[in-house]
């Protein structure tokens, strides 16, 4: 598995219908792309949920690098660069993936959460709470369990040894759960049933 999101920032007067407008009739053309686990069309808009931005933000679960590849190199992304340019990609090796209680439900929100390894952690230490894959991985297992939890995935960029939680929620998510949250304005799922479950280490 492998994550995957850009996140092109819009200017603060920007209409965002336009992107309401875009994900809705552009959005179901990945509903069958092979290869594709998930695919949320997240948007951040200023002032809401504590957002500093317009955003329009798409996160991404492949089951495999050349569907991811495949679709980088593909007509669907360079609709993307030439609307808005060439947005940076960042991209995640999976660390675990689960669904939750609401994996039947449509999904309406997400949160995204980003956690440095300090050099200093051992990355395998369960006491460690700092920041290490152990601990991310006993906190994937409680986030899976709570109620209103459609997925939640885990993974890590070891360029700049980072780790990143993403979760779908049915609606809101709850207060206490940190990060930047999204609305989700749609979601393609062709290949959801390919994206392995549990620790993928």
């Amino acid at each position: 598995m492998l994550a995957m999101q850009y996140r092109i920032t819009l200017p603060a007067d920007y209409d965002m219908r336009i992107i309401r407008r875009r994900v809705e009739t552009k959005g179901p053309l990945l509903d069958d792309l092979s290869g594709l686990g998930l695919k949320a069309y997240g948007i951040r808009e200023r002032g809401v949920d504590g957002s500093p931005v317009h955003q329009y933000a798409p996160f991404y679960l492949w089951t495999a690098p050349e569907a991811m590849n495949r679709f980088l190199w593909g007509p669907g992304f360079q609709g993307i660069v030439r609307d808005f340019g060439r947005p940076s990609v960042e991209h995640w090796q999976g660390l675990a993936f689960e669904r939750g209680p609401s994996a039947g439900a449509v999904p309406r929100t997400a949160t995204r959460h980003a956690t440095p390894v300090p050099v200093t952690a051992d990355p395998v230490a369960t006491a460690d709470p700092v920041a290490t894959v152990e601990y991310a991985l006993a906190r994937l297992a409680e986030r899976t369990r709570k109620d209103g939890v459609h997925t939640t995935a885990l993974g890590i960029d070891p360029r700049g040894w980072e780790l990143i939680h993403f979760t779908l929620w049915e609606g809101s998510a709850p207060p206490s759960e940190p990060g930047d949250r999204y609305q989700v304005l749609h979601l393609s799922a062709p290949d959801l049933d390919e994206l392995p479950r549990g620790r993928q280490w």
